[in-house]
C-alpha cells in the first residue's frame, strides 16, 4: 500500500478533455474567441502569445468557463503585483474575481493571487490552475518549482500563459509539458534530442542537462520537425493575429530603437596593460564590478536627460542604490523589501504616480503592462528571456510612442552581446517554425490506450 501511495503521488491525471464552450464575452476579439474555443476544448494546454496580445482576458474567459461547467474553483497565479492587475481586468470584462492572500477561499470561484503565496492553499480545493506568466517558473529555485507542478498534478484543468516560451532553449519547453501531464520533461529529451556523444545521462533530475541547448543536447536526425509538431498539440503561439489567419488591424508595434553605449573601462584587470575582452563568467562579472560607477553615471544622465515615464533594469544590489541615487526622484524597487512595499511601488508607477523606477528583472520584470512608459535602460546578461521580458512591458500593442532602450555595456562584454544576438536568432527561428506547423494544422493527438475488444487464439491453435 505503501509503494502504491507512492507511485499515485507521482502520476499525473491525464485522463478527460475540455467541453464546448459556455461562455465566451464580447469583447473578445476574434483571434482571441478562437484561442479560449480552443483552450476550453483541450482542457489542458498552453498559450505562447505575443505582449498585448490580451492573454489576461484569456485566460480569465478559460477559468470562467471551468467554473461555469464544474461549479468548482479556479486558482490563477500570477507574479507579484500582477495579482491586482488580474482582478482589475477581470471586472472591466465583466468575470468575477477576487484577490487572496492568506489562502481563504471566500465565496468567489475564481481566485487570483502570486506565486509566493502557493503554500497557504491546497490543490483539492480547486479544479483548474492557471500559470501566468509560466515562462517565471524556471526562475524559482527547485523547491518552488517542484511545489507548483505538484500543486497542479491532479487538476483536471490546467492552463499556461506566457509570451517566451523558452524561446532560446526548446528543452526548457519539456517542463511545461510535464506540467500540463503530457509528455515528461527526460521522456522529451530521450525522443527527440540526443547528446553530442551519443549517449544520454540524466545529470541529476534532468535539470542541469538542457541549460545551454547549442552544447550537449541537439536534435536527432530529422526530428525537429516532429518536435514542433508535438509542441503544437498541446500549445498555440502567435506574435500576431495574422498568425492564425486573422486581421492584423490595430497590432501594429511603435518604432523600437536600440542604442549601443560601450563604457570604456577606466580600470583594468591586475596583471594587465590595457582592457581585453572578458572570457567567462568570473572575467565578465569582473570588468562589470570595476566599471560600475562609470555605467551607472551614463545610466543616470539617460534617464535625467528626459522628462518621460522610466525603467533603469539593474542587476546588483550596488548598482541598484547607486544609479536611485544619481537619478532625481528615482523610487527604488529592492528584494528586501516586503511583498507589500513591492506591490505599492508597482502599482504606483502603473498608475502613473512614479515617474522614475529602478529595480531588477527578477523582481518587476514579468506580466505588467506599462504602455505609459516608453523609456529604458538596461545593463544586458546572458539572459535573452530577461531582455525580452523587460523591453515588452513597454514595447507591446497599445503602446503609441516609439520606445527607446539604451542599451549600456562595456568593451569587456562583446561575448555576451554575441550571446544575445545568437539567442534572439535561435528564438525567431523557433518561434516561426510553430507557427508555421500552426498554420498547416499539423497537430498531434494524444490518445490513451484503452483496448475495447478480447483477444483470442485462432481457430487452429
Amino acid at each position: 500500500m505503501e509503494f502504491n501511495s507512492f507511485i499515485d503521488g507521482k502520476s499525473q491525471l491525464t485522463s478527460g478533455s475540455g467541453f464546448e464552450p459556455l461562455f465566451l464575452p464580447d469583447c473578445l476579439k476574434d483571434f482571441q474567441k478562437h484561442l479560449v474555443e480552443w483552450s476550453v476544448r483541450s482542457g489542458r494546454c498552453a498559450l505562447f502569445e505575443d505582449c498585448g496580445m490580451g492573454k489576461t482576458v484569456q485566460q480569465l474567459a478559460w477559468a470562467e468557463n471551468i467554473v461555469r461547467k464544474t461549479a468548482g474553483r479556479v486558482l490563477i497565479l500570477t507574479p507579484l503585483s500582477v495579482a491586482e492587475q488580474t482582478c482589475e481586468e477581470a471586472e472591466k470584462f465583466g468575470i468575477e474575481a477576487a484577490r487572496s492572500k492568506d489562502g481563504n477561499l471566500g465565496e468567489c470561484s475564481i481566485l487570483v493571487t502570486n506565486y509566493e503565496q502557493l503554500h497557504k492553499y491546497d490543490p483539492t480545493d480547486f479544479v483548474g490552475c492557471v500559470c501566468d506568466e509560466s515562462s517565471i517558473l524556471k526562475n524559482y529555485q527547485g523547491e518552488t518549482k517542484r511545489q507548483i507542478t505538484g500543486f497542479m498534478r491532479k487538476l483536471k484543468y490546467r492552463l499556461l500563459c506566457t509570451a517566451t516560451a523558452s524561446p532560446n532553449d526548446y528543452i526548457e519547453l519539456g517542463t511545461s509539458s510535464e506540467a500540463l501531464g503530457y509528455l515528461g520533461y527526460l521522456d522529451m529529451l530521450q525522443k527527440f534530442f540526443k547528446t553530442d556523444t551519443g549517449t544520454f545521462a540524466s545529470g541529476g533530475e534532468g535539470g542541469r542537462m538542457g541549460r545551454s541547448f547549442g552544447g550537449k543536447f541537439r536534435f536527432k536526425g530529422h526530428s525537429q520537425t516532429e518536435f514542433w509538431r508535438w509542441v503544437c498539440s498541446w500549445s498555440r503561439a502567435i506574435r500576431k493575429p495574422s498568425d492564425l489567419g486573422f486581421d492584423d488591424s490595430g497590432y501594429d508595434l511603435p518604432g523600437l530603437f536600440e542604442n549601443l553605449h560601450i563604457v570604456k573601462n577606466e580600470t583594468v584587470a591586475p596583471d594587465l596593460l590595457f582592457p581585453l575582452p572578458a572570457h567567462g563568467l568570473k572575467e565578465q562579472r569582473e570588468a562589470r564590478t570595476r566599471t560600475v560607477s562609470e555605467r551607472c553615471e551614463l545610466a543616470a544622465d539617460i534617464a535625467n536627460s528626459h522628462d518621460d515615464y522610466s525603467v533603469s533594469w539593474v542587476h546588483t544590489n550596488k548598482e541598484s542604490e547607486l544609479l536611485t541615487s544619481l537619478i532625481d526622484g528615482a523610487v527604488e524597487i529592492t528584494g528586501s523589501e516586503s511583498d507589500e512595499a513591492k506591490e505599492e511601488k508597482l502599482r504606483a508607477f502603473r498608475k502613473m504616480e512614479i515617474k522614475k523606477l529602478v529595480t531588477k528583472p527578477k523582481l518587476a520584470g514579468f506580466g505588467h503592462n506599462w504602455q505609459h512608459c516608453s523609456r529604458q535602460t538596461v545593463f544586458p546578461s546572458h539572459s535573452f528571456e530577461q531582455y525580452y521580458q523587460c523591453v515588452r512591458r513597454s514595447w507591446r500593442f497599445g503602446q503609441v510612442n516609439p520606445v527607446t532602450i539604451d542599451i549600456i555595456t562595456t568593451q569587456a562584454d562583446e561575448g555576451v552581446l554575441r550571446n544575445m544576438k545568437r539567442k534572439t536568432e535561435l528564438a525567431e527561428a523557433g518561434f516561426e517554425k510553430m507557427v508555421e506547423l500552426m498554420k498547416d494544422q499539423l497537430t498531434v493527438d494524444r490518445m490513451d490506450y484503452n483496448p475495447t475488444k478480447v483477444a483470442t487464439l485462432p481457430s487452429w491453435i
